[in-house]
């Protein structure tokens, strides 16, 4: 039988980490990185996220506001290292013989913020919290296969529907911090954790804070006394920030302003290509959008070259439909591409029976930085086809609550995902909580279900091949490019040698992993 540990992770193939660092640095290279790392001061990261639906419920958790603060103030039971592999955290290894029954052994001597011990009843009442019919949240469907979850002496038994060699990736889950609990519940508001920093404040739309936790287990982790998250959400006001020095590291720096941070000599810029990813989804509930030939036309009508060039400025790569990128280990990298062609969106049109289209499209840059000069440029080349993009720049306040899957056309962004399986089920499987284009398809779901359990390595690559196809080809997402993660950092501070491109801000863990020089 094929066994299943934290040894094979890096070995084999089943468990193999999705994703290797990546790092673009200006010429120089950063002064103060992979300096010797020293403790102190208060770290302030001015971030483009935020919204006053911020909550402090790991099961409501929405965007990057809530992903760095929920990894500052907890810990998981398993991390994405910088390196793309996945390691032990909370849970100090994971077994399997069958990728059925998963057992991980609970590391010991791990207090929460009030002193109590970390427990295995915890993780379950944590996990558990994400289940069940009255729950509500994004990673729900990661864990519906969980059949039984219980407490065998310091281990936690997890027993699935069916075989899943990428569970432990699930478990790294931004949703699925530990927390500890009452009679097998949690409470999912307190601000109670076990991680690198203690809560001080939070204010939804606004702020948090939080101070360094001297107990914290892991001693070459956490290196600022105290640190703040400042939302700031228009890109201007955010980069003067930090060039005035209100804020010491910012994302979702905009490629054409990058000559100028570096000109001023006092921050650089880290550019971390992965599997983020751009995007426009369509409601298919609804016309036109409910027509795939509707959709094509519109995938065929926009210049996906002229956006990485003019949008990113160079930093990214175009994407051709597909949320799975190039570092995710199953990417269809032979599929046939899309370029510009309005003459082909025309055709499309014609087959369903429009010569014209006018539809409209909702953008804010709280979508992505440069997302309203994305939403013009698209109009514009759409125009060559027949299609009249009509461009309604709402307010970037309130965009994930009020435009954000509320209207039929707009623009989003994805951070990507370590594996295949956690990438489709959360965005693209029928009925999933963001699947933000309400698209459904037969095929797609029963293909879904069945690689999850497939455990030769050959044929779920081919499904999960055939997968991206049906998404590029019959979803309802424009996916024109994977973008980078651009951020600026003030010069005082320091950074590892790896920088994590699973997800931005180094893997949500920038507050854990860098400090001051």
């Amino acid at each position: 039988m094929q066994r299943f540990h934290t040894g094979s992770v890096s070995r084999r193939g089943l468990l193999k980490g999705a994703a290797a660092a990546g790092l673009i640095l200006p010429a120089g290279m950063r002064a103060a990185q992979a300096q010797e790392a020293k403790r102190g001061g208060t770290f302030r990261l001015g971030l483009g996220h935020g919204s006053s639906a911020d909550s402090l419920d790991p099961a409501l958790y929405t965007q990057l506001f809530d992903q760095v603060f929920a990894n500052a103030l907890h810990n998981y039971l398993i991390e994405v290292a910088a390196d793309g592999q996945i390691v032990p955290e909370l849970a100090t290894d994971w077994m399997s013989d069958d990728a059925i029954t998963w057992v991980f052994p609970i590391r010991e001597g791990v207090t929460y913020h009030d002193g109590r011990t970390v427990m295995p009843a915890d993780v379950v009442a944590s996990i558990n919290h994400h289940r069940g019919e009255e729950s509500t949240s994004a990673v729900k469907p990661y864990l519906e296969a969980i059949q039984d979850i219980s407490v065998d002496g310091q281990n936690v038994v997890v027993t699935l529907a069916a075989a899943d060699a990428d569970f432990p990736y699930i478990l790294s889950d931004y949703h699925l911090p530990i927390l500890p609990s009452t009679d097998g519940k949690i409470d999912p508001t307190s601000p109670v954790g076990c991680g690198p920093y203690v809560y001080e404040s939070f204010e939804p739309g606004v702020q948090a804070s939080l101070t360094r936790n001297p107990d914290y287990w892991k001693s070459d982790r956490a290196w600022f006394d105290r640190v703040e998250i400042l939302v700031i959400l228009d890109g201007a006001a955010r980069l003067n920030a930090l060039l005035t020095g209100e804020v010491d590291a910012v994302d979702q720096v905009e490629p054409a302003t990058i000559p100028m941070l570096e000109a001023r000599g006092i921050a650089s810029v880290l550019s971390i290509p992965g599997n983020a990813h751009y995007v426009f989804p369509m409601d298919s509930r609804v016309a036109p959008f409910d027509d795939n030939n509707v959709r094509l036309a519109l995938k065929y009508a926009l210049d996906r070259q002229e956006m990485v060039d003019k949008i990113l400025a160079g930093h990214g790569a175009v994407s051709n439909d597909n949320p799975i990128g190039p570092a995710n280990r199953y990417f269809f990298a032979d599929m046939e591409e899309k370029t510009y062609d309005p003459d082909k969106a025309k055709y499309y049109l014609q087959q369903s029976g429009l010569s014209s289209l006018d539809v409209t499209l909702s953008v804010a840059d709280a979508a992505f930085a440069g997302a309203v000069d994305a939403g013009v440029l698209y109009s514009e080349r759409a125009a060559a086809a027949g299609i009249t993009i009509n461009i309604d720049r709402v307010p970037n306040d309130g965009y994930w609550d009020n435009t954000w899957m509320q209207v039929p056309f707009c623009a989003s962004y994805w951070g990507g995902r370590p594996t295949e399986d956690q990438m489709f089920s959360v965005a693209y499987a029928t009925g999933a909580a963001w699947n933000d284009s309400f698209w459904s398809n037969e095929r797609f779901d029963t293909l879904l279900l069945e690689a999850r359990s497939e455990l030769d390595e050959d044929k779920r690559r081919e499904m999960y091949h055939e997968m991206q196809q049906i998404v590029s080809f019959e979803g309802a997402v424009v996916i024109p490019m994977y973008n980078n993660f651009i951020m600026g950092v003030a010069n005082n501070v320091s950074t590892p040698e790896t920088i994590g491109k699973n997800a931005n801000i180094d893997g949500y863990r920038a507050l854990e992993r860098w400090w001051f020089a």
